[in-house]
């Protein structure tokens, strides 16, 4: 299962990840990922505060002003695993298309699809929009 949220940014990819790389700043305007910790390098592992939960993924994925991208499980491996992924898209007017989704798989998996269809996609759109408002509105 996979849910798949974007967004346009008018500002270009290192615009945007400027702020979206600044996980010191995440608990003031981010209200789906509440706090970040750890080095975002591949093979790493950080740790991830959502409301509700803290989980510690290891880094698939870290390429400046492009991807950022994990995988996490709760409690091991196949009962419920999610690879998150960010990827900023550059477009021909030179803004972004912020991509934030993430692939479920896991015996769990069905348990929580309703959920996760619901209330995750909503917190993805959530933080998709507050970071288009803070990187908006640091250009102004």
């Amino acid at each position: 299962m996979e849910i798949i949220t974007s967004i346009h940014i008018q500002a270009s990819p290192e615009q945007v990840w400027k702020v979206f790389s600044d996980f010191q700043s995440y608990p003031k305007w981010n209200p789906f990922v509440k706090k970040m910790m750890g080095i975002p390098k591949v093979g790493e592992t950080i740790i991830v505060d959502l409301p509700g939960m803290q989980f510690k993924p290891r880094v698939l994925v870290y390429e400046a002003n492009k991807e950022f991208r994990w995988l996490g499980h709760l409690l091991f491996k196949g009962l419920f695993d999610g690879e998150h992924r960010f990827e900023l898209k550059p477009n021909a007017d030179g803004s972004t298309t912020f991509i934030h989704a993430e692939k479920f798989a896991g015996i769990l998996v069905p348990l929580f699809k309703h959920k996760l269809l619901n209330d995750t996609k909503q917190g993805f759109e959530a933080m998709n929009q507050r970071l288009k408002g803070e990187v908006e509105r640091g250009l102004i």
